[in-house]
Protein backbone atom coordinates (compact mmCIF):
# COMPACT_ATOMS: atom_id res chain seq x y z
CA UNK A 1 0.00 0.00 0.00
CA UNK A 2 1.38 3.02 -1.13
CA UNK A 3 2.01 6.56 0.84
CA UNK A 4 -1.15 8.13 -0.65
CA UNK A 5 -3.62 5.55 -0.18
CA UNK A 6 -2.78 5.27 3.55
CA UNK A 7 -2.98 9.35 4.03
CA UNK A 8 -6.20 8.49 2.29
CA UNK A 9 -7.30 5.99 4.23
CA UNK A 10 -6.47 8.09 7.72
CA UNK A 11 -8.36 10.78 6.39
CA UNK A 12 -11.46 8.89 5.86
CA UNK A 13 -11.37 6.96 8.87
CA UNK A 14 -10.23 3.53 7.93
CA UNK A 15 -7.45 2.88 9.76
CA UNK A 16 -7.08 1.27 13.30
CA UNK A 17 -5.99 2.53 16.41
CA UNK A 18 -4.41 -0.08 19.01
CA UNK A 19 -2.71 1.05 21.94
CA UNK A 20 -0.92 -1.38 24.83
CA UNK A 21 -0.02 -0.51 28.38
CA UNK A 22 3.35 -2.15 28.88
CA UNK A 23 5.31 -2.74 32.27
CA UNK A 24 7.70 0.86 30.83
CA UNK A 25 6.12 2.06 27.88
CA UNK A 26 2.81 2.91 26.47
CA UNK A 27 2.86 2.56 22.94
CA UNK A 28 0.34 3.41 20.18
CA UNK A 29 0.03 2.25 16.43
CA UNK A 30 -1.97 3.24 13.42
CA UNK A 31 -2.37 0.44 11.49
CA UNK A 32 -4.06 0.51 7.69
CA UNK A 33 -6.84 -1.77 6.27
CA UNK A 34 -3.97 -3.81 4.76
CA UNK A 35 -2.17 -4.64 8.41
CA UNK A 36 0.85 -2.55 7.76
CA UNK A 37 1.78 0.01 10.32
CA UNK A 38 1.29 3.31 9.42
CA UNK A 39 2.33 5.68 12.66
CA UNK A 40 3.30 5.03 16.05
CA UNK A 41 3.64 7.07 19.43
CA UNK A 42 4.89 6.25 22.65
CA UNK A 43 5.45 7.48 26.45
CA UNK A 44 7.74 5.84 28.84
CA UNK A 45 6.44 5.33 32.38
CA UNK A 46 7.55 3.47 35.46
CA UNK A 47 5.64 1.55 38.49
CA UNK A 48 6.32 2.72 42.09
CA UNK A 49 5.82 0.79 45.13
CA UNK A 50 4.02 2.23 47.15
CA UNK A 51 2.76 0.77 50.67
CA UNK A 52 4.08 -2.20 49.77
CA UNK A 53 2.08 -2.31 46.76
CA UNK A 54 3.51 -1.89 43.45
CA UNK A 55 1.20 0.24 41.75
CA UNK A 56 1.10 2.81 38.52
CA UNK A 57 -1.86 6.07 40.06
CA UNK A 58 -4.75 6.59 37.68
CA UNK A 59 -2.94 9.94 37.07
CA UNK A 60 -0.45 7.89 35.42
CA UNK A 61 -2.76 6.17 33.78
CA UNK A 62 -4.36 9.13 32.14
CA UNK A 63 -1.68 11.25 31.43
CA UNK A 64 0.35 8.59 30.00
CA UNK A 65 -2.23 7.62 27.66
CA UNK A 66 -3.43 11.08 26.35
CA UNK A 67 0.60 11.72 25.82
CA UNK A 68 0.96 8.42 23.95
CA UNK A 69 -2.02 9.62 22.04
CA UNK A 70 -0.95 13.07 21.37
CA UNK A 71 2.94 11.19 20.02
CA UNK A 72 0.22 9.21 17.45
CA UNK A 73 -1.19 12.10 16.08
CA UNK A 74 2.30 13.96 16.01
CA UNK A 75 3.81 10.88 13.95
CA UNK A 76 0.81 10.89 11.76
CA UNK A 77 1.06 14.80 11.01
CA UNK A 78 4.96 14.90 10.32
CA UNK A 79 4.69 11.78 7.71
CA UNK A 80 1.27 12.95 6.29
CA UNK A 81 0.51 16.11 6.91
CA UNK A 82 -3.01 15.43 8.32
CA UNK A 83 -4.81 15.29 11.63
CA UNK A 84 -5.63 12.63 12.84
CA UNK A 85 -9.61 12.79 13.57
CA UNK A 86 -11.59 10.00 13.50
CA UNK A 87 -10.59 5.77 13.48
CA UNK A 88 -12.97 2.43 12.04
CA UNK A 89 -11.45 1.13 14.75
CA UNK A 90 -9.58 1.07 18.59
CA UNK A 91 -8.37 -1.56 20.66
CA UNK A 92 -6.61 -1.37 24.13
CA UNK A 93 -4.04 -3.78 25.58
CA UNK A 94 -2.13 -3.82 28.87
CA UNK A 95 -0.21 -5.68 30.85
CA UNK A 96 -2.33 -8.78 32.61
CA UNK A 97 -3.41 -9.91 36.03
CA UNK A 98 -3.47 -7.54 38.62
CA UNK A 99 -6.43 -5.58 41.12
CA UNK A 100 -8.49 -2.70 40.25
CA UNK A 101 -11.18 -2.55 42.43
CA UNK A 102 -14.61 -0.02 42.54
CA UNK A 103 -17.46 0.90 44.14
CA UNK A 104 -20.83 1.52 42.54
CA UNK A 105 -20.14 5.30 41.80
CA UNK A 106 -17.18 3.99 39.45
CA UNK A 107 -14.60 4.89 42.39
CA UNK A 108 -11.31 3.60 42.52
CA UNK A 109 -10.96 1.81 46.13
CA UNK A 110 -7.53 1.01 46.58
CA UNK A 111 -4.74 1.99 44.07
CA UNK A 112 -4.14 -0.69 41.12
CA UNK A 113 -2.50 -3.53 42.20
CA UNK A 114 -0.23 -4.62 39.45
CA UNK A 115 0.86 -8.48 38.41
CA UNK A 116 4.54 -7.57 40.10
CA UNK A 117 3.22 -8.11 43.60
CA UNK A 118 3.93 -11.31 44.86
CA UNK A 119 1.90 -10.60 48.39
CA UNK A 120 -1.01 -13.33 47.67
CA UNK A 121 1.04 -16.88 48.28
CA UNK A 122 -2.08 -17.42 50.54
CA UNK A 123 -4.84 -17.06 48.37
CA UNK A 124 -2.89 -18.46 46.08
CA UNK A 125 -2.01 -21.90 47.16
CA UNK A 126 -5.45 -21.96 49.05
CA UNK A 127 -7.43 -21.37 45.92
CA UNK A 128 -5.17 -23.34 43.94
CA UNK A 129 -5.81 -26.69 46.12
CA UNK A 130 -9.92 -25.67 46.13
CA UNK A 131 -9.88 -25.08 42.28
CA UNK A 132 -7.82 -27.79 41.12
CA UNK A 133 -6.19 -25.65 38.67
CA UNK A 134 -3.00 -23.36 39.37
CA UNK A 135 -3.88 -19.89 40.67
CA UNK A 136 -0.71 -17.69 40.32
CA UNK A 137 -0.69 -15.34 42.80
CA UNK A 138 -0.56 -12.36 40.23
CA UNK A 139 -4.06 -13.63 39.00
CA UNK A 140 -6.77 -10.92 40.35
CA UNK A 141 -9.29 -13.98 41.92
CA UNK A 142 -5.66 -14.29 44.02
CA UNK A 143 -5.89 -10.85 45.02
CA UNK A 144 -9.35 -10.25 45.36
CA UNK A 145 -9.40 -12.93 47.65
CA UNK A 146 -5.76 -12.47 49.80
CA UNK A 147 -8.32 -9.18 50.45
CA UNK A 148 -10.44 -11.02 52.19
CA UNK A 149 -8.24 -13.07 53.86
CA UNK A 150 -6.92 -9.90 55.40
CA UNK A 151 -9.88 -8.63 56.33
CA UNK A 152 -9.52 -5.50 53.94
CA UNK A 153 -12.06 -2.35 54.72
CA UNK A 154 -12.79 -1.92 51.45
CA UNK A 155 -14.71 -5.41 50.30
CA UNK A 156 -17.85 -3.96 51.76
CA UNK A 157 -18.08 -1.45 49.02
CA UNK A 158 -16.85 -3.46 46.49
CA UNK A 159 -19.07 -3.12 42.84
CA UNK A 160 -16.56 -4.09 40.00
CA UNK A 161 -12.80 -5.44 39.69
CA UNK A 162 -11.33 -5.95 36.21
CA UNK A 163 -7.75 -5.53 34.79
CA UNK A 164 -6.02 -2.24 33.29
CA UNK A 165 -7.42 -2.82 30.02
CA UNK A 166 -10.26 -3.61 31.41
CA UNK A 167 -10.31 -0.32 32.74
CA UNK A 168 -9.25 1.48 30.10
CA UNK A 169 -11.85 0.59 27.44
CA UNK A 170 -14.65 0.80 30.33
CA UNK A 171 -13.74 4.33 30.33
CA UNK A 172 -13.56 4.63 26.50
CA UNK A 173 -16.51 3.14 25.58
CA UNK A 174 -19.15 2.69 28.77
CA UNK A 175 -18.58 -1.61 28.63
CA UNK A 176 -17.48 -3.87 31.17
CA UNK A 177 -16.24 -6.43 29.29
CA UNK A 178 -12.95 -8.13 28.53
CA UNK A 179 -11.13 -10.20 25.86
CA UNK A 180 -10.91 -13.92 26.98
CA UNK A 181 -7.50 -13.69 26.84
CA UNK A 182 -7.42 -11.28 29.38
CA UNK A 183 -10.01 -12.33 31.34
CA UNK A 184 -8.39 -15.33 31.92
CA UNK A 185 -5.72 -13.89 33.77
CA UNK A 186 -8.37 -12.89 36.27
CA UNK A 187 -10.44 -16.17 36.68
CA UNK A 188 -10.36 -19.33 35.00
CA UNK A 189 -12.25 -20.09 32.07
CA UNK A 190 -13.71 -22.74 29.76
CA UNK A 191 -12.37 -23.22 27.02
CA UNK A 192 -15.78 -24.76 25.55
CA UNK A 193 -17.97 -22.30 26.37
CA UNK A 194 -15.73 -19.32 26.25
CA UNK A 195 -16.82 -18.23 29.68
CA UNK A 196 -15.58 -18.42 33.31
CA UNK A 197 -15.57 -21.51 35.35
CA UNK A 198 -19.41 -21.78 36.76
CA UNK A 199 -18.39 -24.58 38.82
CA UNK A 200 -15.07 -22.63 40.27
CA UNK A 201 -17.25 -19.69 40.92
CA UNK A 202 -19.66 -21.53 43.03
CA UNK A 203 -17.21 -22.61 45.08
CA UNK A 204 -15.30 -19.53 45.58
CA UNK A 205 -18.65 -18.14 46.56
CA UNK A 206 -19.39 -21.33 49.13
CA UNK A 207 -15.99 -20.48 51.38
CA UNK A 208 -17.23 -19.75 54.28
CA UNK A 209 -15.69 -15.97 54.50
CA UNK A 210 -16.67 -14.97 51.32
CA UNK A 211 -20.07 -16.19 51.85
CA UNK A 212 -20.63 -14.36 54.80
CA UNK A 213 -20.05 -11.20 53.15
CA UNK A 214 -22.54 -12.28 50.73
CA UNK A 215 -19.94 -11.72 48.03
CA UNK A 216 -20.85 -13.20 44.42
CA UNK A 217 -17.94 -13.33 41.86
CA UNK A 218 -19.58 -13.66 38.98
CA UNK A 219 -21.15 -9.77 39.47
CA UNK A 220 -17.88 -8.58 40.10
CA UNK A 221 -15.99 -9.72 36.78
CA UNK A 222 -16.50 -8.23 33.23
CA UNK A 223 -18.57 -10.05 30.67
CA UNK A 224 -16.23 -11.95 28.83
CA UNK A 225 -16.09 -11.82 24.87
CA UNK A 226 -13.71 -13.57 22.13
CA UNK A 227 -11.68 -12.56 19.23
CA UNK A 228 -14.25 -10.91 16.58
CA UNK A 229 -16.85 -9.53 18.64
CA UNK A 230 -17.95 -5.87 19.26
CA UNK A 231 -16.82 -4.58 22.13
CA UNK A 232 -18.74 -1.04 21.90
CA UNK A 233 -17.57 2.25 20.69
CA UNK A 234 -15.74 5.46 21.48
CA UNK A 235 -17.77 8.08 23.34
CA UNK A 236 -17.85 11.44 23.20
CA UNK A 237 -16.50 11.35 26.70
CA UNK A 238 -13.95 8.72 25.71
CA UNK A 239 -13.24 10.53 22.90
CA UNK A 240 -11.98 13.39 24.66
CA UNK A 241 -10.31 11.52 27.53
CA UNK A 242 -8.43 9.78 25.14
CA UNK A 243 -7.25 13.15 22.44
CA UNK A 244 -7.36 16.31 24.63
CA UNK A 245 -6.69 18.16 21.53
CA UNK A 246 -10.30 17.70 20.66
CA UNK A 247 -9.63 16.55 17.02
CA UNK A 248 -10.60 12.74 17.53
CA UNK A 249 -14.10 12.18 16.93
CA UNK A 250 -16.45 9.88 18.61
CA UNK A 251 -17.34 6.35 17.30
CA UNK A 252 -14.67 4.01 16.58
CA UNK A 253 -16.00 0.62 17.42
CA UNK A 254 -13.97 -1.41 19.51
CA UNK A 255 -12.65 -4.51 20.06
CA UNK A 256 -12.45 -6.81 23.44
CA UNK A 257 -9.66 -5.73 25.29
CA UNK A 258 -6.77 -8.04 25.22
CA UNK A 259 -3.46 -8.71 27.61
CA UNK A 260 -0.66 -8.18 26.45
CA UNK A 261 -0.23 -12.20 26.39
CA UNK A 262 -2.92 -12.26 24.22
CA UNK A 263 -1.64 -9.44 21.63
CA UNK A 264 1.54 -11.04 21.57
CA UNK A 265 0.14 -14.38 20.29
CA UNK A 266 -1.15 -12.09 17.73
CA UNK A 267 1.90 -9.87 16.73
CA UNK A 268 3.59 -12.89 16.28
CA UNK A 269 1.21 -14.73 14.26
CA UNK A 270 1.37 -17.42 17.25
CA UNK A 271 -2.45 -18.34 17.20
CA UNK A 272 -2.24 -21.62 16.37
CA UNK A 273 -1.88 -25.20 17.90
CA UNK A 274 1.65 -26.24 17.91
CA UNK A 275 2.80 -22.36 17.81
CA UNK A 276 4.64 -20.21 20.41
CA UNK A 277 5.79 -17.00 21.57
CA UNK A 278 8.05 -15.24 24.06
CA UNK A 279 8.06 -12.10 25.01
CA UNK A 280 11.32 -11.14 26.57
CA UNK A 281 11.24 -7.34 28.71
CA UNK A 282 10.68 -6.21 32.49
CA UNK A 283 8.97 -9.66 32.24
CA UNK A 284 9.33 -12.86 30.51
CA UNK A 285 6.57 -15.15 29.32
CA UNK A 286 6.49 -18.04 27.29
CA UNK A 287 2.99 -19.32 25.53
CA UNK A 288 2.59 -22.65 23.65
CA UNK A 289 -0.87 -23.12 22.36
CA UNK A 290 -1.65 -26.72 23.31
CA UNK A 291 -2.72 -29.70 21.19
CA UNK A 292 -4.21 -31.77 24.44
CA UNK A 293 -4.39 -30.83 27.89
CA UNK A 294 -1.87 -31.03 30.44
CA UNK A 295 -1.26 -34.17 32.55
CA UNK A 296 -1.31 -32.65 36.02
CA UNK A 297 -1.72 -29.30 37.81
CA UNK A 298 1.61 -27.49 37.34
CA UNK A 299 1.80 -24.33 40.39
CA UNK A 300 4.87 -22.98 37.43
CA UNK A 301 3.05 -23.27 34.35
CA UNK A 302 -0.37 -20.95 34.13
CA UNK A 303 -2.98 -21.95 32.11
CA UNK A 304 -4.68 -19.18 29.99
CA UNK A 305 -6.37 -18.94 26.26
CA UNK A 306 -5.61 -16.69 23.15
CA UNK A 307 -7.84 -14.41 22.00
CA UNK A 308 -10.35 -17.10 20.61
CA UNK A 309 -10.14 -18.83 23.48
CA UNK A 310 -7.81 -21.81 22.50
CA UNK A 311 -6.01 -22.98 25.75
CA UNK A 312 -2.43 -21.80 25.95
CA UNK A 313 0.34 -23.05 28.20
CA UNK A 314 2.01 -20.17 29.68
CA UNK A 315 5.54 -19.88 32.14
CA UNK A 316 5.72 -16.61 33.60
CA UNK A 317 8.28 -15.29 35.41
CA UNK A 318 8.09 -11.68 37.16
CA UNK A 319 12.04 -10.46 36.30
CA UNK A 320 13.72 -10.43 32.63
CA UNK A 321 16.25 -7.46 31.61
CA UNK A 322 15.73 -4.79 34.76
CA UNK A 323 18.98 -6.12 35.89
CA UNK A 324 20.72 -6.02 32.67
CA UNK A 325 19.61 -2.40 32.35
CA UNK A 326 20.68 -1.26 35.38
CA UNK A 327 24.43 -2.39 34.48
CA UNK A 328 24.23 -0.84 31.12
CA UNK A 329 23.20 2.63 33.26
CA UNK A 330 26.53 1.88 35.47
CA UNK A 331 28.61 1.40 32.40
CA UNK A 332 27.02 4.60 30.88
CA UNK A 333 27.96 6.33 34.00
CA UNK A 334 31.77 5.38 33.31
CA UNK A 335 31.94 6.89 29.96
CA UNK A 336 30.60 10.16 30.78
CA UNK A 337 33.20 10.02 34.07
CA UNK A 338 35.86 9.82 30.74
CA UNK A 339 33.55 12.82 28.90
CA UNK A 340 32.24 10.23 26.55
CA UNK A 341 28.27 10.45 25.65
CA UNK A 342 27.18 7.09 23.54
CA UNK A 343 23.88 6.68 22.40
CA UNK A 344 22.34 4.74 24.16
CA UNK A 345 21.08 1.96 21.65
CA UNK A 346 24.39 1.68 20.53
CA UNK A 347 25.53 0.61 23.83
CA UNK A 348 22.99 -2.17 24.65
CA UNK A 349 23.89 -3.21 21.02
CA UNK A 350 28.11 -3.38 21.59
CA UNK A 351 27.35 -5.17 24.98
CA UNK A 352 24.95 -7.34 23.68
CA UNK A 353 27.01 -8.49 20.76
CA UNK A 354 30.15 -8.51 23.48
CA UNK A 355 28.12 -11.53 25.50
CA UNK A 356 27.93 -13.50 21.98
CA UNK A 357 32.06 -13.79 22.46
CA UNK A 358 31.47 -14.67 25.82
CA UNK A 359 32.31 -18.71 27.29
CA UNK A 360 29.16 -21.07 26.23
CA UNK A 361 28.69 -21.65 30.42
CA UNK A 362 29.17 -18.50 31.50
CA UNK A 363 32.60 -18.96 32.87
CA UNK A 364 31.23 -19.99 36.44
CA UNK A 365 29.44 -16.54 36.87
CA UNK A 366 26.03 -16.17 37.81
CA UNK A 367 23.52 -13.55 37.67
CA UNK A 368 19.75 -13.49 39.50
CA UNK A 369 17.74 -10.21 38.30
CA UNK A 370 15.29 -10.88 40.63
CA UNK A 371 14.09 -7.33 41.41
CA UNK A 372 10.72 -9.16 42.42
CA UNK A 373 9.62 -12.07 43.78
CA UNK A 374 9.57 -15.17 41.34
CA UNK A 375 7.04 -17.39 41.86
CA UNK A 376 8.07 -20.03 39.17
CA UNK A 377 11.60 -20.62 41.39
CA UNK A 378 9.71 -20.04 44.82
CA UNK A 379 10.53 -16.41 45.64
CA UNK A 380 7.98 -14.04 47.32
CA UNK A 381 10.81 -11.25 46.80
CA UNK A 382 14.04 -10.67 45.42
CA UNK A 383 17.17 -8.87 45.36
CA UNK A 384 18.99 -8.26 42.67
CA UNK A 385 22.62 -10.05 42.68
CA UNK A 386 26.09 -11.03 40.53
CA UNK A 387 28.10 -13.64 42.02
CA UNK A 388 31.28 -15.42 41.25
CA UNK A 389 33.39 -17.69 42.61
CA UNK A 390 37.35 -17.40 42.61
CA UNK A 391 37.65 -19.78 40.17
CA UNK A 392 35.30 -17.63 37.89
CA UNK A 393 36.44 -15.83 34.85
CA UNK A 394 35.14 -12.43 35.25
CA UNK A 395 35.77 -10.35 31.92
CA UNK A 396 33.00 -8.36 29.98
CA UNK A 397 32.06 -11.15 27.55
CA UNK A 398 31.06 -13.82 30.46
CA UNK A 399 29.73 -10.96 32.14
CA UNK A 400 27.27 -9.93 29.67
CA UNK A 401 26.48 -13.60 28.76
CA UNK A 402 25.85 -14.10 32.08
CA UNK A 403 23.29 -11.50 32.87
CA UNK A 404 21.40 -12.56 29.64
CA UNK A 405 21.86 -16.26 30.81
CA UNK A 406 20.23 -15.03 34.31
CA UNK A 407 17.46 -13.13 32.79
CA UNK A 408 16.25 -16.40 31.61
CA UNK A 409 17.07 -18.86 34.32
CA UNK A 410 13.42 -18.53 35.51
CA UNK A 411 11.61 -18.79 32.15
CA UNK A 412 14.07 -21.90 31.67
CA UNK A 413 13.12 -23.37 35.35
CA UNK A 414 9.56 -23.44 33.86
CA UNK A 415 9.55 -24.49 30.77
CA UNK A 416 11.00 -27.58 31.34
CA UNK A 417 8.45 -29.00 32.78
CA UNK A 418 6.59 -28.71 29.03
CA UNK A 419 9.57 -30.57 27.79
CA UNK A 420 8.77 -33.02 30.22
CA UNK A 421 5.13 -33.35 29.02
CA UNK A 422 6.11 -33.48 25.42
CA UNK A 423 4.44 -30.69 24.77
CA UNK A 424 4.91 -29.87 20.61
CA UNK A 425 6.01 -26.76 19.41
CA UNK A 426 6.79 -26.15 15.37
CA UNK A 427 7.58 -22.58 16.08
CA UNK A 428 8.71 -19.83 18.52
CA UNK A 429 9.02 -16.75 17.74
CA UNK A 430 10.43 -13.75 20.01
CA UNK A 431 9.32 -9.92 20.52
CA UNK A 432 10.49 -7.65 23.45
CA UNK A 433 13.74 -5.37 24.22
CA UNK A 434 16.16 -8.83 24.22
CA UNK A 435 15.70 -9.67 20.65
CA UNK A 436 16.43 -5.99 19.45
CA UNK A 437 19.85 -6.66 18.90
CA UNK A 438 19.85 -9.26 16.13
CA UNK A 439 21.45 -12.69 16.81
CA UNK A 440 22.77 -12.96 20.30
CA UNK A 441 18.80 -12.73 22.48
CA UNK A 442 17.72 -15.47 19.57
CA UNK A 443 20.66 -17.46 20.62
CA UNK A 444 20.45 -17.83 24.06
CA UNK A 445 16.33 -17.94 23.81
CA UNK A 446 16.68 -20.52 21.24
CA UNK A 447 18.94 -22.44 24.25
CA UNK A 448 16.74 -21.80 26.66
CA UNK A 449 13.26 -22.85 25.22
CA UNK A 450 15.23 -25.72 23.22
CA UNK A 451 13.59 -25.04 19.65
CA UNK A 452 14.55 -22.62 16.79
CA UNK A 453 13.46 -18.74 17.42
CA UNK A 454 12.13 -16.51 14.93
CA UNK A 455 12.18 -12.95 15.04
CA UNK A 456 9.61 -10.98 12.63
CA UNK A 457 10.30 -7.67 11.29
CA UNK A 458 7.20 -6.49 12.78
CA UNK A 459 8.78 -7.60 16.12
CA UNK A 460 8.84 -3.85 17.33
CA UNK A 461 5.35 -3.09 17.00
CA UNK A 462 4.72 -5.57 19.90
CA UNK A 463 1.17 -5.57 21.72
CA UNK A 464 -0.01 -2.31 20.20
CA UNK A 465 0.07 -3.41 16.73
CA UNK A 466 -1.02 -6.91 18.17
CA UNK A 467 -4.51 -5.33 19.49
CA UNK A 468 -4.76 -3.17 16.25
CA UNK A 469 -4.94 -6.46 13.89
CA UNK A 470 -7.25 -7.61 16.56
CA UNK A 471 -9.22 -4.47 15.87
CA UNK A 472 -9.28 -5.45 12.07
CA UNK A 473 -9.97 -9.22 12.42
CA UNK A 474 -13.11 -7.48 13.93
CA UNK A 475 -14.09 -5.56 11.17
CA UNK A 476 -13.00 -7.49 8.46
CA UNK A 477 -13.41 -11.37 9.03
CA UNK A 478 -15.29 -12.14 12.46
CA UNK A 479 -17.83 -15.10 11.84
CA UNK A 480 -16.21 -15.99 8.34
CA UNK A 481 -12.86 -17.24 9.67
CA UNK A 482 -10.59 -18.81 12.41
CA UNK A 483 -8.38 -15.68 13.75
CA UNK A 484 -5.45 -17.74 12.76
CA UNK A 485 -6.75 -18.71 9.22
CA UNK A 486 -7.15 -14.75 8.80
CA UNK A 487 -3.58 -13.66 10.08
CA UNK A 488 -1.79 -15.80 7.67
CA UNK A 489 -4.18 -15.43 4.98
CA UNK A 490 -3.77 -11.20 5.39
CA UNK A 491 -1.39 -10.16 7.83
CA UNK A 492 1.55 -12.40 7.52
CA UNK A 493 1.24 -14.32 4.28
CA UNK A 494 4.87 -12.64 2.91
CA UNK A 495 6.06 -11.30 5.93
CA UNK A 496 10.04 -12.14 6.56
CA UNK A 497 11.68 -13.13 10.11
CA UNK A 498 15.06 -14.42 10.88
CA UNK A 499 15.08 -18.06 12.58
CA UNK A 500 18.33 -19.03 14.70
CA UNK A 501 19.04 -22.10 16.43
CA UNK A 502 21.32 -22.53 18.84
CA UNK A 503 24.41 -25.31 18.22
CA UNK A 504 24.88 -27.87 20.05
CA UNK A 505 27.38 -26.59 22.01
CA UNK A 506 25.33 -23.27 23.22
CA UNK A 507 22.27 -25.35 24.28
CA UNK A 508 25.40 -27.95 26.36
CA UNK A 509 26.74 -24.22 28.12
CA UNK A 510 22.85 -22.91 28.86
CA UNK A 511 22.76 -26.32 30.25
CA UNK A 512 25.75 -26.34 32.64
CA UNK A 513 25.05 -22.87 33.57
CA UNK A 514 21.43 -23.86 34.24
CA UNK A 515 22.78 -26.17 36.36
CA UNK A 516 24.92 -23.78 38.58
CA UNK A 517 21.86 -21.39 38.61
CA UNK A 518 19.73 -23.79 40.12
CA UNK A 519 22.35 -24.56 42.95
CA UNK A 520 23.22 -20.96 43.26
CA UNK A 521 19.01 -20.04 44.13
CA UNK A 522 19.92 -20.84 48.12
CA UNK A 523 22.75 -17.87 47.60
CA UNK A 524 19.83 -15.52 46.17
CA UNK A 525 17.22 -17.02 49.30
CA UNK A 526 20.12 -15.83 51.80
CA UNK A 527 20.33 -12.68 50.06
CA UNK A 528 16.50 -11.94 50.16
CA UNK A 529 16.15 -12.87 53.64
CA UNK A 530 18.94 -11.32 55.10
CA UNK A 531 18.27 -7.84 56.33
CA UNK A 532 21.80 -6.19 55.92
CA UNK A 533 20.88 -2.61 54.51
CA UNK A 534 20.52 -0.15 56.76
CA UNK A 535 18.14 2.47 56.36
CA UNK A 536 19.55 4.42 59.11
CA UNK A 537 21.18 7.30 57.28
CA UNK A 538 18.30 7.80 54.47
CA UNK A 539 15.55 8.13 57.41
CA UNK A 540 18.00 10.61 58.27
Amino acid sequence: MNFEIIKKEIEDGRAVIGIEFGSTRIKAVLTASDGRPAAAGSYQWENRLEDGFWTYSLEDIWIGLQTCYQSLAGDVEKKYGIHLKRAAAIGISAMMHGYMAFDSDGQLLVPFRTWRNTNTAQAAKKLTALFGCNIPQRWSIAHLYQAVLNGEEHLGRLDYMTTLAGYVHWKLSGQKVLGIGDASGMFPVDSETKNYRSDMMKSFDDIDQVHAMDMHIEKLLPKVLTAGQCAGALTEEGARLLDISGNLEPGALMCPPEGDAGTGMTATNSVAVRTGNVSAGTSVFAMVVLEKPLSKLYEAIDMVTTPSGEPVAMVHCNNCTSDINAWAGLFDEVLAAFGLNVDQNLLFETLYQKAASGEKDGGGLLSYGYYSGEPVTGFESGCPLFVRSPQGRLNLANFMRTHIYGALGALSTGMEILFDEHVGIDRMTGHGGLFKTPMIGQQIMSAAVKAPVTVMQTAGEGGAWGIGLLALYMLDAAGEESLDTYLNRKIFSDTDGVTVTASEEERLGFDAFMRSYKKGLAIERAAVETKWQDKTLKEC
